[in-house]
């Protein structure tokens, strides 16, 4: 038998090119196999935990809820000597009443009162808000402050 560029292929040459494609053929078949049983099959699954775990857990609850939260806040106002007081007073209720969905906060730290404003986690949040808020307080300013982290 002559093959097309001068070879010479008789019966014994074919066997065992015959026998590497029918190899291939088995591994691709067996290899596409394997990929389709790995599909994902409903099942039960069964959850066994540690009474240990939910202890620590409520410990870490504790522990978390005892640390200061550090966030940022917009001071709106900041005062000291004769009448200092009634002037925070008043500009928070000024605050307030712009802005009731927002949290205010006086504090006393001798000899001078502060109204600071807002609970932001981040600074460019507060720094958002404060422009915001120019208009009417132009003093304001961003400081870093405990805050009250909102529930969920």
């Amino acid at each position: 038998m002559k093959f097309a560029a001068g070879f010479l292929i008789n019966r014994t040459s074919i066997i065992p090119i015959m026998k590497g494609v029918f190899l291939l053929l088995v591994f691709v078949i067996a290899g596409s196999y394997s990929v389709t049983a790995q599909t994902v099959k409903p099942g039960r699954v069964e959850y066994i935990k540690d009474d240990r775990v939910e202890t620590l857990l409520w410990k870490h609850k504790i522990i978390n809820g005892k640390q200061k939260k550090y966030g940022w806040r917009v001071q709106i106002f900041f005062d000291s000597g004769n009448n200092s007081k009634s002037r925070a007073f008043s500009k928070k209720g000024l605050f307030m009443a712009k802005f009731p969905d927002v949290g205010s906060y006086m504090t006393f730290q001798s000899p001078n009162y502060k109204i600071r404003v807002g609970d932001f986690r981040t600074r460019m949040d507060a720094e958002g808000f404060k422009q915001q808020i120019l208009g009417d307080f132009p003093d304001a300013f961003v400081v870093k402050d405990e805050i009250n982290y909102p529930s969920f």
